[in-house]
């Protein structure tokens, strides 16, 4: 198969790589060109990937045309609020019975529209799939036995996309909840900022379980309103990519949070990580989201107002335990 990959960061590259060592014929482009051609000299991203070498099969190319031209399969690789920039600048080249595989994570600030969306307006004839799960780039890279999810609303080309993307380190399962699927992998951005704020404060295990678990609710709460299945959150893209955020140094969402629970500026502690925090845009998104939905999301609420700079993290979490009384569960 020939696949194009557009984004050339961690997550893109670490693709490439893999889906060129399962003999596929890879491109790989990025709107960096200083990036692409570091790559192409060193077969390195030392930038986002540092000490994984890139397989030289993997086709550098030059510009957006040439990297989707003839591809059967377009990956998108592209942080959140670029994605509807970059397929539709794609959009030209891309053949109309190639798939579209989108492995970004997020909402799209000021339309609120999810990424699966925003492909159906500006592609609607082109089969679209979202890749998601528990899976660090890093770890892809050194060929640590993975396992994610694809899903479409067509079975034959989510089983199409586990064809091309599965190996003996990378599990594929198939499922037919876009939303869902994209909603777990977006929102759990938002409670790892919260989990590394949390471990940034010095608080312990029992806070941070409280905080995944309630912010599983959230997740589920949301999904369900716009048209999700509720067990989606219970799976690999939704408490599977959760825990593996929330939990691990990997995560840039959790690193930004831990550093901005000790005091650091959001703004600078976003500049220290040096990559995208794809929890940031999502946490406001998804604020203005559940606020149009009438969904109640006090995690997110109180993680947004603290990335924003509007209250300091000890506040925001006094307000979260101070909230009138709830039932979890109440049999009626």
């Amino acid at each position: 198969m020939r696949i194009g990959v557009i984004g050339a960061g961690s997550w893109g590259t670490a693709l490439a790589n893999m889906l060129a060592g399962s003999g596929e014929n890879v491109c790989l482009w990025d709107v960096d060109k200083e990036l692409l051609d570091l790559i192409s000299g060193t077969h390195e991203n030392k930038k986002y990937l540092p000490g994984r070498r890139i397989r030289e099969s993997v086709e550098i190319t030059g510009t957006q045309k040439e990297c989707v031209s003839g591809a059967d399969f377009v990956v998108t690789a592209v942080p959140s609020q670029h994605f509807r920039t970059a397929l539709t600048a794609a959009l030209p080249y891309i053949l109309k019975e190639a798939v579209i595989v989108n492995v970004a994570k997020g909402i799209e600030l000021g339309s609120l529209m999810t990424l699966s969306e925003i492909a159906k307006e500006a592609a609607p004839e082109h089969r679209y799939a979202v890749l998601s799960g528990p899976s660090h780039a890093e770890e892809v890279a050194d060929g640590m036995p993975t396992t994610v999810t694809v899903a479409s609303e067509d079975r034959e080309t989510a089983e199409a996309v586990q064809d091309v993307f599965m190996n003996e380190r990378f599990r594929v399962y198939t499922q037919s909840d876009v939303i869902g699927v994209e909603l777990g992998g977006a929102l759990k951005n938002i409670i790892a900022l919260g989990a590394g704020i949390s471990d940034g404060m010095g608080y312990g295990d029992n806070t941070k379980a409280a905080l995944m678990t309630r912010g599983i609710t959230e997740m589920a709460r949301l999904g369900q309103r716009m048209g999700a299945n509720p067990e989606t959150f219970y799976g690999l893209s939704g408490i599977g990519d959760l825990v593996v955020t929330c939990t691990s140094m990997h995560s840039r969402n959790r690193r930004c949070g831990a550093m901005i629970g000790q005091g650091v500026e959001p703004k600078e502690a976003i500049a220290r990580v040096g990559m995208i925090v794809e929890g940031i845009p999502t946490a406001e998104a998804a604020r203005d989201l559940a606020g149009k939905l009438g969904v109640e999301m006090p995690i997110t609420e109180a993680i947004c107002r603290i990335v924003s700079g509007e209250v300091p993290p000890e506040e925001a979490l006094s307000a979260l335990m101070k909230r009138d009384k709830k039932h979890e569960h109440w049999k009626r």
